[in-house]
């Protein structure tokens, strides 16, 4: 009964109460309370509801429910995303439980139960019936947050404009199944299957009106304004968007933890969730609270997140108490921004996973970010004192919202009409953040040195504030850096004292600056403000701030603040600390500052709402009445009408001019070249960097690296998801020839393949980055270089961006690049390329310093290091042309444009500056249009600026033959502003008739490029294209084109430019967002290349260019322009140097200051001057710029007359308006169309030719605009950013925050140097900046370690905007350093082996008899015996050695054929290049994972242990023992015997004759080496194939160690210090014999074990150092005939030669076994006998037991291996050579053993006169000379008298002493056969500590 009792009350007192809000209080929010209450009741299975005043009144500040009025905007604007459950009210949410489906209905999310698909996205384009009364409305889904319901609803239960007027209840349709009726929304919500677990409510989730656009579209529409029906304040900006969820802001997170879990109560006496909420607060580092702002009255979009999780936190204990200790459930407008859930609370991470979105910081006082804490964070200041009313229409009457600044102490609350205030406590952290020491002036003592106080921080803010001009902004870093100079200047004894390490003893000195007090402060602070005529004004308080703020209201409110630009309040109480803070009053400071708080998102969404409310028809409506002759679209239709026929003629008769000129084979413009495809020098100098730094990484000690192992390049380009940009680089790399050249592609390329190579970063990149990971671990001996272009675009981290699906390729790159895969594959290096790398030069940065790329310097004192015939002209130099000395400024401003803008934007606070600016720009632009078509009218609506711009463009194509024209660039940053503009300038080109003239082009970064059919075709023609199907696809293809480019896109994301480019339009750039970036990125659309070769007039270098190239500016090279004399300069503070005024004409300023006038009055007529009576107000705006018209009209007939110097006489204005002979010769032609057609071919519309003033009037436009860099136009206060310096000369534009995804280390960091190089500022960032936390680098930290630096990753930063169709830039530098990287990789994996033909062929005897049969595999051993020895030399390398003959040769030395030219022989022996093998032989250059443990440099374990041992052997021969020793490692000695007492070494050990092993090399192979350390190749690991050998390298004694070092797991034998100077001689002569004396070791100690002598293996290899690889011949004998064989010559490892010969049967018979020397000139007739007796060299298998009595000539430094033969050969041994096998040896450069060849023209023989020896038959031989050199007692008389001698004949004897020389000559009887003379003994000129040789000659009589 009592429920429906209360029911019946319930719905009388609805009845009662209708719709009349008329002094009703909380009406509405009672009503909605009780009618939820009785639903509730209705349908609930409790018997008792819940209480209804209760949920009315649970909010504790209902006292100020009647404030909710003044919650909205003045935009009246809503949030698209509702908050969370609980903050609907502050009870618990009502539990709900979803009444269930019917069975079998359809229960899929966006679907009703009928099965129909509801969603906006799939149903947008069917026709849908509404009924009467009824409209489409958007629900929002908690299932599907990014899609809305379609659902119709009847308008009376929707509120009105206002948001009232709402009936209670529902009445709905579904339009899905097209079921009617639905009366309750509860139900309606079970049908479309919403799901929701809490009570339906239609305002919670009937969001959006829905809306037809022009295509018949369905689409969302404004918000539904539920704000009158509900007593709920939305807590937003109209910039939100229902598809965005909100995020905490960069530099949220708790600095100690990011949990959730609150920090211990700091207060014990308030209530425990105030006292959690506070203390959470605590913690928040300074940066979090930047940018936090009470915006419209509102919280901040990102204040809502935490709002909800704060309700956890606290709860409110009292009801109805104003200044209770918590904050409500939900912010209210009364609550004070500083308690804890205000404006700062958001900046609490309490849920880390919560991704950020804000992108921009903005860059004034408000808006740029700020440093961290150095020290431990202070608590916020806490509201107190009464509360502050904000007054009602604030906004209205002061026509900007003012922005408070907080500075020190205590802040009160804001109440009342706060939408129309903005709070920051940006300033707050500044003076924090300032009052803390850095960690550089620790070492100064902390404790005597204090920070800068207080009143000191407030009266130099004071001072700041009063120094700035009318049109200055307020700049951070202006203010820290002033505290930064006080607190050094303060301190400067003190300071001074530490560094001169004074004695604390020592008095200290005092302060040079007094401490001002508090009591002082107001007086000085008014004093400093006295002289600024007002613009900053002093309030001083006696209690507390709030009394300051209500006078300062009240003085706005009266209005007499209007010239005050700043209000300082100051409490100063002497028993406390200063209360402070900054209140911004100027309406143009203060739109700036406001406007700077939104994030780029939020920025591009207000402007959009204002778009689609239509907020700017009042704008339009404005500019409609400025024109007298009405509306401007009724005068372009009248004109249209009235000139239809005679512009269609005419324009058809000079467009078509051009191409009949060219049929008709007249004149045509020559200048529209097509530029090949080339390097230039500085290109391939950066490409060459980039190599350096690569073989850097591979040569280091980590071993991140190793080319070694990779045979072939791979790559992938990242690009930002411009189609423009992405259409671009497919260009340059399609153009550029890479493919080809790496391989990876063939002849005929596609697109589609070349798009394999590039990637976009957008929502498709994902699919090919996998791709290419996959392709990266399948091929590991692929290097891949992942290159990602644009660098410093999107740097999210990808754990901020996982919420908001709609931006899918925000912190893409951080996803992708910095995967797990990417950072642990050892095959990809990862190349960053940017023009702005600041971003990534942070304190967390993972690129190493070493490993950044600078673009380098074209000069050098002075001198032009590369020699290019383009120079670059860049940001510098922009600056440069704006300084006096120049008549030609190309960095301008449009004053009149400005002051228009400023005039509009108090008229209309409420409007963005950014839709204000755009269509004061489109109404010029149009204006312009309209002028030069004749409606001369038109010009008094546009300014001078603009008007030149459109004149030029226009003109353009009428000056060349061919129709070349101008590119302008207008660049519009906000997208939904770029389609508003350009579809009203096509529509006013349509009008005018001007569509063939020139094209208006839309770029859009998602879109590709849409031009006219007519452009298309001119383009085809100009560019000799023939594809039909051909459209542009890049900006660069455009060149030549007349068009206006509407550039829009937040930030260029790469688009180059072409050469036409004339000018670029910045003028609606977003001037409130500074970081350093953002301004180079825009300014580097202008960047541009021009043509050294055209006469260019030196100007004054500035101070910035005279350092060193690569100083701050270094990557604008470029010190010369195109200047004029004459210009004007004028003296603009703050700045020190000059600057010309011709930035901005006369007629710009005095239309300036007649806009202001037009436009500062709203409700009163504006003043006008006498005389000016009869004219609008926007004729007074222009006066000046008709009588500048007027004047050029009086002045053509003397331009005509050619009277060059009147003008510049007679017309000192113009000249200083126009600046240029362009600017006037456009000037002139516009005005002189006016009168006719612009398109008419009368003299009267162009320029005479005859005339002098105008001479290059018919020149092609385009060409002389690539000769020159286009103008920049740009806002006014980015330009006196620009242009502007600091003390030091510096641009003030460097030192901005140089990215918006960082912030400051400290506020106390030195100021930037001009003088800084590009590698010096890297190191400045690296030290001063660090990440915030939504930049992909925030978490690469480790502290204490260095290691944070990835090893393959590097950082190529180049000047912006040179890739153009020059290809000057950095793609064709990066492409080109994959080409040269991918040679040197196929050098790496290449060698250059000898490749010499043999030598003395044709001496050889021709015979057809065969020993052996082609396939034999070893030689028969009888067969062998048989076979001659040939003692011819046939290794190329002794080609200049003396022919050895024998019987089977013809002695004549005139046969031998010589196979170079005489002026070859001492050259360079011939080469060919080879692929490196897997069997191949290295040097220690080569790493890879097989070989690590064999080369000993595994970085995981220690270098391997070597022990040294004594080998000692007497040797009769030379007289004395000789001392060897041996290094060997540890894990080498199983190859050695050691003594057990003491460990002696006592032999190596040998294998056996009869052991066989597939594994194993039976052979120790020796390898003498001398100066070849790092280039021998000792590795013979993958040669042997893994198999275990024996390998020594021996070495002389000096160099031990070096050979140690670099090869630590070999074994070493190191020879007598006595043979430090000897040849390769001596070491075969000591390998031989040691290995002989080791064989007998061996053969004693294993015969003890029962081994027979002969059963030890006797041989040894004695191998070059230089040998690399091994070849084997297959012989296929498989023909019909036994003579026919087929031979194929393939790598083989050295383990299956060696293993083949040691397996030769007998093969102990054989003294030597060698094999062929490789050659590609081999012959079938060279192999076809497998095995030759002959010289062997380079690679030998020596039987140390039969050769024991012959000795290597130790003597010998060359040609000792042929010596060798032939004592083999003359001892009667067998040599063998393997012809099947042979042997490449690679040529080094470095090292060995040098060669010097004698030139001989005779042969010789070789005669053993050792007993029993096999020498040569020499009967009938005679000889011409006989050579004694140091003969042995072997040598006899009777062995001499043998020969036969020529008459004549040389004799030459060489002894070691005089008396060795005469006794020889006794016992040889020497004397009886030879003449000697005394004149003719010789000795050799020997240093002191050698012994000379003597000789002696004589004649044979």
């Amino acid at each position: 009964m009592l429920a429906f009792s209360l029911c019946f009350v319930s719905f009388s007192l609805l009845f009662e109460m209708g719709n009349s809000y008329a002094g009703q209080l909380k009406t509405t929010r009672f009503e909605e309370v009780l009618h939820n209450s009785i639903e509730a009741s209705l349908r609930s299975n409790n018997l008792v509801p819940r209480p209804i005043f209760s949920q009315l009144y649970l909010e504790a500040e209902q006292q100020l429910s009647s404030l909710e009025a003044g919650s909205r905007a003045d935009n009246e604007e809503e949030e698209e995303e509702e908050e969370e459950e609980g903050s609907e009210s502050s009870s618990p949410p009502l539990s709900y439980q979803m009444k269930p489906p019917p069975e079998g209905c359809c229960t899929t999310d966006g679907f009703c139960q009928a099965g129909k698909d509801l969603r906006l996205v799939s149903i947008s384009n069917e026709h849908i019936e509404v009924p009467s009364g009824f409209l489409l409305v958007g629900a929002k889904s908690p299932n599907l947050p990014d899609h809305l319901l379609v659902c119709a609803v009847d308008k009376r239960f929707l509120p009105d404009d206002n948001g009232r007027n709402a009936l209670l209840g529902f009445s709905g349709n579904c339009v899905g199944c097209g079921k009617k009726g639905f009366c309750y929304f509860t139900e309606f919500s079970n049908h479309i299957n919403l799901k929701l677990t809490t009570q339906p409510k239609k305002q919670k989730h009937l969001k959006y009106y829905l809306v037809r656009n022009a295509q018949g579209t369905l689409t969302k529409g404004s918000v539904i304004c539920w704000k009158g029906a509900e007593f709920r304040g939305r807590q937003s900006s109209s910039s939100t968007c229902s598809s965005t969820l909100f995020q905490l802001p960069e530099s949220s997170g708790l600095s100690g933890s990011t949990s959730s879990e609150p920090p211990p109560a700091a207060n014990p006496s308030a209530p425990a969730g105030t006292q959690q909420t506070a203390a959470a607060i605590d913690h928040i580092p300074p940066t979090a609270v930047f940018g936090s702002a009470v915006y419209n009255g509102k919280e901040s979009p990102k204040q809502q997140l935490v709002k909800n999780n704060l309700s956890a936190l606290t709860r409110p204990s009292v009801l109805g108490t104003l200044t209770n200790s918590g904050p409500p459930k939900k912010r209210h407008k009364g609550w004070s921004p500083e308690s804890p859930s205000s404006t700062e609370t958001w900046n609490m991470q309490l849920n880390p996973q919560v991704p950020n979105r804000i992108k921009n910081d903005g860059g004034s006082l408000s808006s740029l970010p700020h440093s961290a804490l150095v020290g431990p964070a202070s608590s916020p200041m806490v509201g107190s004192g009464e509360p502050v009313s904000v007054p009602d229409n604030l906004l209205k009457i002061c026509k900007a919202k003012p922005v408070i600044f907080k500075g020190h102490g205590n802040f009160p609350y804001l109440c009342g009409n706060i939408s129309d205030v903005i709070v920051s406590p940006l300033l707050h952290t500044c003076y924090r953040n300032s009052q803390s020491l850095s960690r550089a002036y620790e070492q100064y003592g902390a404790s005597t040195i204090q920070p800068i106080s207080e009143e000191m921080q407030l009266l130099l803010t004071v001072y700041y504030l009063v120094q700035l001009a009318s049109d200055q902004v307020p700049l951070i870093e202006d203010l820290e850096q002033i505290f930064m100079r006080s607190w050094r200047e303060s301190h400067l004894s003190e300071i001074r004292q530490y560094q001169q390490a004074i004695p604390q003893t020592f008095p200290q000195v005092p302060s040079q600056i007094a401490a001002v007090t508090s009591a002082q402060l107001p007086w000085l602070a008014g004093l400093a403000a006295s002289s600024c005529n007002d613009s900053v004004h002093i309030i001083e308080c006696s209690y507390s701030l709030a009394e300051g703020l209500s006078e300062m209201f009240k003085l706005l409110i009266e209005g007499k603040l209007i010239k005050t630009n700043y209000v300082v309040i100051i409490c100063a109480n002497r028993n406390r600390a200063i209360d402070s803070c900054i209140v911004i009053t100027g309406k143009y400071q203060a739109r700036v500052l406001s406007e700077s708080m939104l994030t780029p998102s939020d920025y591009q969404k207000e402007v959009n709402y204002q778009l689609v409310t239509g907020k700017v028809e009042t704008l339009g409506s404005f500019f409609s009445t400025l024109c007298p002759e009405g509306d401007i679209d009724l005068l372009l239709e009248k004109f249209y009408q009235e000139n239809q026929g005679h512009i269609s003629s005419s324009l058809s008769a000079s467009v078509n001019k051009p191409t009949a000129l060219h049929e008709t084979g007249a004149a045509a413009c020559t200048s529209y070249e097509i530029e090949r495809h080339q390097i230039r020098p500085f290109q391939l100098a950066v490409a060459q960097k980039l190599l350096s730094h690569i073989c850097s990484i591979a040569d280091s000690s980590t071993q991140n690296l190793d080319l070694g192992s990779f045979e072939k390049i791979d790559f992938l380009i990242c690009v930002p998801p411009s189609e423009v940009t992405y259409q671009q680089t497919l260009f340059h790399l399609w153009h550029s020839g890479i493919l080809l050249e790496l391989g990876l592609e063939k002849e005929h390329l596609t697109k589609q393949r070349v798009e394999q190579y590039v990637m976009k970063l957008d929502a498709e990149a994902q699919i090919k980055f996998k791709v290419f990971l996959q392709n990266s671990m399948q091929n590991p001996h692929t290097l891949f270089v992942l290159i990602h272009d644009h660098a410093h675009w999107d740097l999210m981290s990808a754990m901020h961006s996982l919420y908001p699906q709609t931006e899918l390729s925000t912190g893409l790159v951080d996803r992708l690049l910095n995967c797990r895969e990417v950072k642990e594959a050892p095959n990809i290096v990862t190349l960053h390329v940017t023009s702005f790398p600041y971003a990534l030069q942070t304190q967390h940065t993972h690129i190493s310093p070493y490993n950044e790329i600078h673009w380098p310097s074209s000069y050098s004192n002075g001198v032009d290091l590369y020699h290019e015939n383009k120079k670059y002209f860049g940001l510098s130099e922009f600056i440069e042309s704006t300084l006096s000395g120049h008549s030609i400024p190309l960095l301008r401003y449009d004053s009149s444009f400005e002051a228009m803008v400023m005039a509009l934007g108090k008229r209309f606070p409420r409007l963005h500056s950014a839709v204000i600016r755009t269509f004061v720009l489109i109404q010029h632009y149009s204006a312009a249009m309209m002028a030069v078509c004749g409606l001369s009218q038109m010009k008094n609506y546009t300014s001078v600026e603009t008007l030149e711009i459109t004149q030029n463009l226009i003109n353009s194509s009428r000056q060349c033959p061919s129709g070349h024209g101008l590119m302008v660039v207008l660049r519009i940053p906000c997208t939904p502003l770029a389609a508003v503009a350009y579809e009203r300038l096509y529509n006013v080109r349509e009008r005018l008739a001007l569509e063939d003239n020139f094209e208006i082009i839309l770029g859009n970064p998602n879109s590709g490029i849409t031009i006219g059919k007519h452009f298309v075709e001119q383009l085809k023609v100009w560019q000799k294209i023939e594809d039909v199907d051909w459209r542009p696809q890049t900006y660069l293809e455009l060149e030549g084109l007349p068009c206006i480019l509407i550039f829009s896109g937040m930030d260029p994301q790469g688009e180059s430019l072409p050469r036409s480019l004339r000018y670029c339009d910045l003028r609606l750039i977003n001037s409130s967002s500074l970081v350093r970036t953002t301004l180079e990125q825009e300014l580097g659309l202008a960047a541009y290349f021009v043509s050294s070769e055209i006469h260019t007039e030196k100007p004054v270098v500035n101070d910035v260019l005279e350092s060193d190239p690569e100083k701050l500016s270094s990557t604008d090279n470029e010190d010369e322009e195109i200047a004029t004399e004459g210009s004007t300069s004028e003296k603009r503070s703050p700045m020190k140097r000059e600057r010309s005024c011709s930035h901005d004409s006369a007629s710009s300023s005095l239309s300036s200051k007649a806009s202001v006038t037009a436009f500062c009055s709203e409700s009163s007529p504006p003043l006008i001057a006498a005389g000016d009576t009869a004219k609008s107000p926007h004729q007074v705006l222009s006066n000046s710029a008709e009588e500048t018209t007027n004047n050029y009209e009086k002045q053509k007939q003397k331009v005509d007359k050619g009277a060059q110097t009147t003008i510049s006489k007679h017309l000192p204005l113009v000249t200083e308006q126009l600046d240029t002979k362009q600017n006037i010769k456009s000037a002139q032609i516009s005005i002189t169309s006016s009168s006719s057609s612009p398109f008419s071919s009368s003299s009267s519309s162009s320029a005479p030719a005859h005339n002098s003033f105008i001479l290059q009037t018919s020149q092609c436009s385009m060409t002389k605009a690539s000769k020159q860099p286009p103008i920049v136009f740009l806002p006014k206060l980015v330009y006196d950013i620009i242009t502007s310096t600091d003390s030091s000369g510096l641009p003030k534009s460097s030192s901005l925050l140089p990215y918006h995804s960082v912030m400051w280390a400290s506020s106390f960091r030195p100021l930037m140097s001009k003088m800084m190089t590009c590698t010096e500022q890297s190191l400045y960032y690296r030290q001063w900046t660090v990440p915030k936390p939504i930049h992909m680098d925030y978490n690469n930290r480790n502290e204490g370690r260095m290691d944070t630096f990835h090893p393959r990753r590097l950082l190529l930063s180049g000047p912006p905007q040179v890739c153009n169709k020059n290809k000057i830039g950095k793609t064709g530098a990066y492409l080109q350093f994959l080409s040269i990287l991918s040679r040197m990789l196929i050098r790496l994996t290449e060698v250059d082996v000898y490749d010499e033909e043999e030598i003395n062929i044709n001496i050889k005897e021709e015979s057809d008899q065969y020993y052996h049969q082609p396939g034999d595999m070893w030689p028969d051993l009888e067969t062998f015996k048989k076979m001659p020895f040939d003692y011819t030399i046939h290794d190329p390398k002794y080609e200049d050695a003396s022919l050895i003959c024998s019987k089977l040769q013809t002695i004549n030395s005139e046969d031998r054929s010589m196979s170079r030219r005489q002026e070859d022989m001492y050259t360079r022996r011939q080469t060919t290049r080879m692929r490196l093998s897997k069997y191949a032989a290295y040097n220690t250059y080569h790493h890879c994972e097989q070989c690590h443990q064999y080369m000993g440099f595994n970085p995981r374990y220690q270098l391997y242990e070597s022990t040294l041992h004594a080998f000692a052997f007497s040797y009769s021969m030379l007289g004395e023992e000789i001392q060897l020793h041996f290094i060997i490692p540890k894990s080498k000695e199983h190859h050695f015997v050691f003594s057990q007492p003491g460990r002696q070494l006592e032999s190596m050990r040998l294998p056996l004759v009869t052991d066989k092993s597939e594994d194993y090399i039976k052979s120790p192979t020796f390898t003498p080496t001398t100066g070849r350390h790092e280039h021998g190749l000792f590795n013979l690991y993958h040669a042997m194939d893994g198999a275990s050998h024996l390998h020594v390298l021996v070495v002389k004694e000096y160099e031990m160690a070096i050979y140690k070092k670099y090869w630590p797991n070999h074994i070493m034998l190191v020879l007598p210090s006595i043979f430090n100077s000897a040849g390769v001689g001596a070491a075969h002569f000591l390998i031989k014999e040691l290995s002989y004396h080791n064989l007998e070791l061996e053969r004693n100690r294993q015969e003890e074990l029962g081994i027979k002598p002969q059963d030890i293996w006797p041989f040894i290899v004695i191998s070059d150092d230089s040998c690399v690889m091994w070849n084997a011949v297959e012989v296929d004998c498989s023909g019909d005939r036994k003579s026919d064989y087929m031979w194929t010559e393939r790598n083989v490892s050295l383990k299956q030669i060696l293993q083949h010969i040691e397996a030769t049967p007998n093969v102990t018979h054989y003294a030597l076994i060698g094999m062929r020397k490789w050659s590609s000139k081999t012959n079938s007739a060279e192999i076809k006998e497998p095995f030759s007796c002959c010289h062997v060299h380079d690679f030998i298998m020596l039987n140390v037991d039969l050769t024991q009595n012959v000795q290597y000539n130790q003597n010998r430094f060359t040609c000792d291996d042929v010596d060798f033969n032939l004592r083999v050969h003359s001892a009667g041994l067998l040599i063998s050579r393997f012809n099947h096998f042979s042997v490449m040896k690679k040529q080094i450069a470095v090292g060995g053993q040098r060669s010097f060849h004698v030139k001989s023209k005779i042969a010789v023989c070789y005669m053993s006169s050792r007993p029993h020896s096999l020498n040569i038959s020499s009967s009938g031989l005679t000889f011409s000379g006989l050579l004694l050199y140091l003969c042995d007692s072997f040598v006899v008389a009777s062995f001499l008298k043998k020969f036969h001698f020529l008459k004549g004949a040389t004799l030459c004897v060489i002894c070691q002493d005089r008396n060795s020389l005469r006794q020889t000559v006794v016992r040889l009887e020497l004397e009886d056969e030879w003449q000697f003379r005394l004149r003719d003994e010789f000795q050799t000129a020997n240093a002191k500590e050698d012994r000379p040789l003597f000789f002696l000659t004589g004649r044979h009589i």
